[in-house]
């Protein structure tokens, strides 16, 4: 039997087939990582660490407008969970943590109104009494069947299921990079060096999700989490994206990223932490729109 004092490296697998990898236990396999440069942390603890380390969220804040991010970073403009964000958060941990972690962190269901034997609805008075007294996140019995349905569409998917088979999810690393202290908290690394990083997205449909990557700062983000893992592993990894709509017919997509598209990328994610640096030094944060511009089409 272990002590407490024997921790484990890191935590692989989902679901049922989850287990604890130990020092002792570590053979590297000749076309697996070795996962021992994750750090395992719960949610909260990397959030808090959020004022010490530059996330790729906050350099996407700074990328759009130095000045919000600045005012984010003071606290003046607080970030706030959304029904959307909830039900993403919900389907990222029954997807890579599996059951047992998402039904730790998710209460299910809410009070039952006796004159229709139905649930009080998520907007009710009702609803938020028993919310409030639940200990953890909630989620109505709609919220909760649309969770379960993005996760079957994703079991259901073969190469989905492939990347998802082995690895260690919102495994944590920290590092500086271009000067600064930097941390990620990346959704899924197979333990497979060939299928390398994961990230798992919601949308409302996959049909235009190429265009919404790139809208939506995508490729920044992971070309984020490649240059931070390679700097404490000292491996590149490949970068695949799984995406699942959260609507009918829940379909599911992955998408293997370019590495040209990727170092593109990371060369403008490395010219912003230059402009960072200088916007430290100077006290100076622009807003982006500070020149005359034109329009000069319809």
């Amino acid at each position: 039997m272990r002590t407490n004092k024997c921790l484990p490296l890191v935590r692989i697998g989902q679901g049922t087939s989850q287990r604890d990898i130990y020092p002792e236990e570590i053979m590297t396999p000749k076309n697996g990582i070795d996962l021992r440069f994750l750090i395992r942390e719960p949610a909260e603890v990397y959030h808090a660490k959020a004022k010490d380390y530059l996330s790729a969220h906050a350099l996407a804040d700074f990328r759009r407008c130095p000045l919000l991010y600045r005012k984010k970073q003071l606290g003046l403009i607080p970030d706030h969970d959304s029904t959307f964000y909830l039900i993403g958060r919900a389907a990222h941990t029954l997807i890579l943590e599996g059951r047992e972690r998402y039904a730790r962190e998710f209460a299910v269901g809410g009070p039952i109104n006796p004159k229709t034997g139905q649930p009080f609805g998520s907007n009710t008075k009702a609803f938020a009494e028993w919310a409030a007294q639940q200990s953890k996140a909630v989620l109505s019995d709609d919220q909760a069947a649309l969770v379960e349905q993005m996760a079957a569409a994703v079991k259901g998917h073969e190469l989905a299921r492939e990347l998802l088979a082995d690895g260690s999810a919102e495994g944590v690393v920290r590092c500086e990079y271009e000067g600064h202290a930097c941390q990620a908290r990346i959704d899924w690394i197979s333990a497979d060096r060939d299928q390398g990083i994961v990230d798992l997205k919601t949308a409302d449909t996959i049909d235009s999700f190429e265009l919404s990557a790139s809208a939506f700062g995508y490729m920044h983000q992971l070309a984020f989490y490649r240059a931070l893992v390679a700097r404490v592993s000292g491996r590149i990894l490949p970068v695949h994206l799984i995406a699942v709509e959260k609507r009918e017919p829940y379909r599911c997509g992955v998408w293997r990223i370019s590495p040209a598209v990727l170092d593109a990328a990371q060369e403008q994610n490395e010219s912003d932490l230059q402009q960072l640096s200088r916007c430290r030094a100077t006290g100076i944060w622009p807003t982006r729109y500070e020149a005359l511009r034109t329009i000069d089409r319809l």
